[in-house]
């Protein structure tokens, strides 16, 4: 269940982009994370609403230890802690430009400098009791300086979810609404996949699971069924999908109108992506479908 986690106390806010879905303050989380253990979810995948004067050029608040996102591991680990808690990996929330990597002075993304941030970043989490980082930053190079900081601090259990074929999408609007991330200038199609691009998601999650990913992603999902396919054709690795925030908005927004059946939709969507290979899905209706299998 992916899990927008918010400052302050008592409070959970509605996403009007996405019905149903909610940024909690960290102890709301809680109490929302026990009641889905009791149906059967026992995954959940944080993102943070970073407040705007946290955020800056350079990312700093990403790798602080007290941050948000360590201190919800945290919480969540001594709450509830047979539940998978897997954090994100991107600099998107953190930077005052929303791009996942670190800019030069004249807007290029320096590759290499974030991935080094991103390593960092992986490691606080691990500290915090992370059990998978997935970094959706999609930097050359970034999976295996991950698994090598890791590895260095005697993180070895600390699994590696790489967003191995992450597409340049429209399809993630909500989601960017939801944590205030889209990006101020450009758009990410210098790093992340072009969506007309099929044989490259092959090669990027070959270099992912050489350089020692423990579970590769393809995102967004029923658009890209296709490379799912594909690549479990391909990988005895696990393989995720991420239903996202477009697509599970679509769904919702054509149920209020009366023009779909919600329950039967969300269920043939995720369906979908079983049939083409994922041994696990993201998606904001986790609940919804627990709920419908019990």
């Amino acid at each position: 269940m992916p899990c927008f986690v918010q400052e302050g106390e008592n409070q959970s806010t509605p996403i009007e982009a996405l019905p149903g879905c909610f940024r909690h303050t960290i102890d709301r989380l809680i109490e929302a994370v026990r009641q889905w253990q009791e149906l059967g979810i026992r995954a959940v995948a944080l993102f943070p609403v970073t407040p705007p004067e946290l955020k800056t050029s350079d990312a700093r608040a990403a790798l602080d230890p007290q941050g948000l996102v360590p201190t919800t591991v945290r919480a969540l680990k001594s709450a509830c802690p047979e539940v998978l808690v897997i954090t994100d990996v991107a600099l998107d929330p953190f930077t005052d430009h929303g791009h996942d990597g670190l800019m030069s002075t004249d807007g290029r993304i320096l590759n290499d400098e974030t991935v080094a941030h991103l390593a960092r970043m992986a490691l606080v989490h691990a500290q915090a009791g992370a059990d998978l980082v997935a970094p959706s930053d999609m930097m050359d190079g970034r999976v295996g300086a991950i698994r090598e900081a890791l590895d260095g601090q005697g993180f070895i259990d600390t699994g590696i979810l790489a967003y191995s074929a992450k597409y340049a999408s429209a399809f993630y609007g909500p989601f960017r609404f939801a944590l205030d991330s889209a990006p101020g200038q450009g758009d990410k199609k210098t790093y992340q996949m072009d969506p007309a691009n099929r044989r490259e998601a092959r090669r990027e999650a070959e270099l992912d699971e050489w350089e020692g990913a423990d579970i590769l992603m393809v995102k967004p999902g029923l658009p890209y069924l296709d490379v799912l396919a594909d690549l479990r054709e391909r990988t005895s690795l696990p393989l995720a999908a991420y239903h996202v925030s477009g697509e599970f908005a679509m769904l919702k927004a054509a149920s209020e109108k009366g023009w779909i059946d919600y329950d039967r939709c969300l269920l043939e969507s995720l369906l979908a992506f079983r049939r083409a290979g994922a041994d696990f899905i993201l998606t904001y209706g986790a609940a919804d479908a627990a709920k419908l299998l019990r």
